[in-house]
């Protein structure tokens, strides 16, 4: 069986190759070319599996197989195959695009909204909460930002300053020309701001306040008093990020609203 370090398998997992792919093309780049037997001998994998194996591979570009009898397939250089597969996916992602814009200029997208509208009445406040993780806060938050109608209030860190920055100046600042109210409040160490919150300053009302002074390190968004996204984990650390998300009044007018409001009276621009 060839050896290769974890690393190498590790790369190649990321790029979305399970483990009997990875072994048989790096069974086959030791090669140059193999008939299935000597594939499934050097990779290890099953004979019954090694033809699935291999038309995979080679749909997706990292292989080319020769219609002989035995089969046998072609290794083509890795840099070679690697632009293959990156063309290949950029040609699917495009289609993929294409078919989501025609879905949303279409009657299908009405009637999919219809349905959502219809059924999110019969759902009670309670149970619209959901956990997020990652990409997926920053994206709730994107939405959350999209269809904000009067308020934005927002409890952030340095750290967190830099996320809205990088992921959502744009949609805060269209929220602005709407007429939305944004607030943000970030908790510092010291009393010199960061340049991304000068930055945000530009499209919000900015305080800033001294972690000593009102020692809390969280990070929250609050949209038209009826709508949360808290997080769990504390952005500064290396670690996934993990938040709450719900639409309640009762958590934002009643718990969340309160707290803002405290930390906004006792910051400073």
């Amino acid at each position: 069986m060839v050896i290769v370090t974890p690393k190498v398998m590790e790369a190649l997992k990321s790029i979305g190759l399970n483990l009997y792919e990875r072994n048989i093309w790096v069974a086959l780049l030791s090669k140059g070319s193999a008939s299935v037997g000597e594939l499934t001998e050097l990779s290890g994998v099953p004979r019954s599996r090694a033809y699935d194996i291999l038309e995979s591979l080679a749909n997706k570009g990292f292989i080319v197989l020769q219609p002989t009898k035995p089969l046998k397939a072609v290794a083509i250089p890795p840099e070679e195959a690697l632009e293959r597969v990156k063309k290949k996916l950029e040609e699917q992602m495009k289609k993929q695009i294409e078919k989501i814009e025609e879905l949303k200029n279409s009657q299908v997208l009405k009637e999919l909204v219809s349905l959502y509208k219809s059924g999110i009445k019969s759902v009670s406040p309670e149970e619209i909460v959901g956990a997020l993780k990652g990409n997926s806060i920053f994206q709730q938050l994107e939405t959350m930002f999209k269809v904000a109608n009067k308020k934005i209030s927002i409890v952030t860190t340095p750290e967190g300053a830099e996320n809205l920055l990088k992921n959502h100046y744009e949609t805060l600042k269209k929220a602005k020309d709407r007429g939305v109210e944004i607030k943000i409040v970030a908790t510092v160490s010291e009393n010199k701001p960061k340049e991304e919150l000068k930055m945000l300053s530009n499209i919000a009302e900015v305080k800033i306040i001294n972690d000593k002074e009102l020692p809390i390190k969280g990070e929250f968004a609050i949209i038209d008093g009826k709508e949360i996204l808290m997080n769990l984990v504390n952005s500064e650390k290396p670690v996934e990020n993990v938040a709450i998300w719900t639409r309640s009044d009762h958590a934002a007018t009643n718990l969340l609203e309160p707290l803002f409001d405290l930390m906004w009276k006792k910051a400073t621009k």
